[in-house]
C-alpha cells in the first residue's frame, strides 16, 4: 500500500510530461506536413516534373501563409 503513495504521483507526473510533449510537438509544427516526405522519397529529385511539383507546393504554402 505505501508503494501506491509513491507510484501514483509518479504516474501522474509521467502522463503530464507526455501531454506537454504532445502539445509542444503540435505547436512547433512537427505534424504540419505528413504526406510530403512520404511521397517525395518515391520520386527522382532530378526529374523536372517532380521539381515543378515541389515548387508549386511551396508556392501554395506561401500563398496560404499570406492569406492567413
Amino acid at each position: 500500500m505505501p508503494a501506491l503513495y509513491v507510484m501514483i504521483p509518479i504516474a501522474v507526473l509521467i502522463v503530464g510530461v507526455c501531454i506537454w510533449v504532445l502539445f509542444w510537438a503540435v505547436n512547433s509544427g512537427q505534424y504540419d506536413d505528413m504526406d510530403g516526405p512520404a511521397h517525395s522519397i518515391l520520386f527522382d529529385d532530378e526529374d523536372p516534373k517532380h521539381q515543378a511539383g515541389i515548387d508549386e507546393a511551396e508556392g501554395q504554402e506561401q500563398k496560404d501563409q499570406r492569406d492567413a
